[in-house]
């Protein structure tokens, strides 16, 4: 890939369909999530966002989520890039694109449940782990935060 994903709100039908679907082949079938716990009611309230290379192919997504962590936090999940895309920094713009929608809607701070492989990653773009490791889907998390401010 040679040129920078566009990260963009997906404002239409087809772009909240091309989020489901890479959602669709990273947690369901490459990691075996259940279908039926995968998508829930916060897809409809929810803020999606999606990457594509310059050709329109979708790369990634990930999803913004207010008033569920209490005032002034945003949650951000569901986030998911290609295996072909994975390596290339879609992820991190991804998150980045996601903070700046959350603070955009006057959110101060974002809160995750990384998957405990995924420590690093969100480490290494300001996320702090707190509290247990807990199991979500049958796999291993920890809760992170960013301040925005």
């Amino acid at each position: 890939m040679t040129s920078a994903p566009r990260v963009s709100v997906a404002r239409t039908d087809e772009d909240r369909a091309a989020c489901f679907a890479v959602r669709r082949v990273v947690f369901v079938t490459e990691q075996q999530v259940p279908e039926e716990i995968e998508y829930d009611a916060h897809d409809a309230t929810a803020v999606h966002l999606l990457a594509r290379s310059a050709d329109g192919t979708p790369l990634g997504t990930g999803r913004l989520l207010t008033g569920i962590e209490g005032p002034g936090t945003g949650s951000l999940g569901r986030l998911a890039v290609t295996r072909a895309a994975r390596g290339l920094g879609i992820g991190a713009a991804l998150v980045r694109a996601i903070e700046t929608e959350a603070a955009r809607l006057g959110l101060t701070a974002v809160d995750l449940h990384a998957q405990t492989r995924a420590l690093g990653f969100y480490e290494r773009l300001g996320y702090e782990a707190y509290g247990p490791e807990f199991e979500d889907a049958g796999i291993p998390h920890r809760a992170m935060r960013r301040s925005l401010v």
